[in-house]
């Protein structure tokens, strides 16, 4: 078993955000690994609004997925669930998704489909050079409220640019249609409340709830370890 881990946006460095996690799993047996998102400028390309976009993330993680034969659970983490619905679709190894403060696009939903017309309080949008952020005084409180200040200190240095292309860019694929799926609703998430995430998860096949803030991998890994390890 194996798992692959995608992460939300305007962040790099998947592999620090979920290291807390991977670190328990590795204890049990279980490798796993979170591959670049090119619209966050992870590959090289500086984000803008002609891209990188969702079709780069969705070939970065599907390669990903198709490095490996062996039992595959998919962590998807906000952003992280648009680009999975597609990636994941008709890889054999993938056998379960896990949706953490997630979505579950249809074919034709894009992220701005979950959205307001107004970007969210916590953003910062970029329109000259086609890319938004999220806003450093807002990191903390918003995201990572119940995590200490080092791994806030941490987490502010692994925020990043993402394109705009991103947002409007819908899914050619849902792969939680055809695949078992949990959702985890984090009821403390200030930055997607948790009953909008009561709504996205009455499209997956299970839901989990916990009283943690909108990246639990880190602040609860030990419940996030446990749970994987379940699926």
């Amino acid at each position: 078993m194996r798992v692959v881990f995608v992460h939300g946006a305007c962040v790099t460095d998947g592999a620090w955000w979920w290291h807390r996690s991977a670190e328990l799993l590795a204890r049990r047996g279980v490798a796993s690994v979170a591959p670049a998102l090119p619209s966050c400028g992870e590959t090289g390309a500086a984000p803008a609004a002609e891209g990188p976009g969702l079709a780069a993330d969705v070939a970065a993680v599907r390669a990903a997925l198709r490095a490996g034969d062996e039992p595959t659970v998919v962590v998807a983490h906000s952003y992280g669930g648009i680009v999975t619905a597609e990636a994941a679709a008709g890889v054999d190894s993938v056998r379960h998704l896990l949706f953490v403060s997630s979505y579950l696009p249809e074919v034709g939903q894009s992220l701005a489909s979950f959205g307001s017309k107004e970007p969210a309080p916590f953003l910062e949008v970029d329109a000259e050079k086609g890319r938004f952020t999220v806003r450093g005084d807002a990191l903390a409180e918003t995201f990572l409220q119940d995590c200490d200040r080092r791994l806030q200190q941490e987490a502010l240095d692994k925020t990043a640019w993402q394109s705009l292309a991103v947002l409007a860019q819908p899914v050619r694929a849902a792969a939680w249609q055809h695949l078992p799926s949990t959702y985890l609703v984090c009821a403390a998430d200030r930055g997607t409340p948790a009953q909008r995430q009561r709504e996205f998860a009455r499209r997956a096949g299970s839901v989990v709830e916990i009283d943690a803030g909108h990246h639990p991998f880190i602040s609860r890994p030990d419940f996030v370890g446990d749970l994987v390890m379940e699926l």
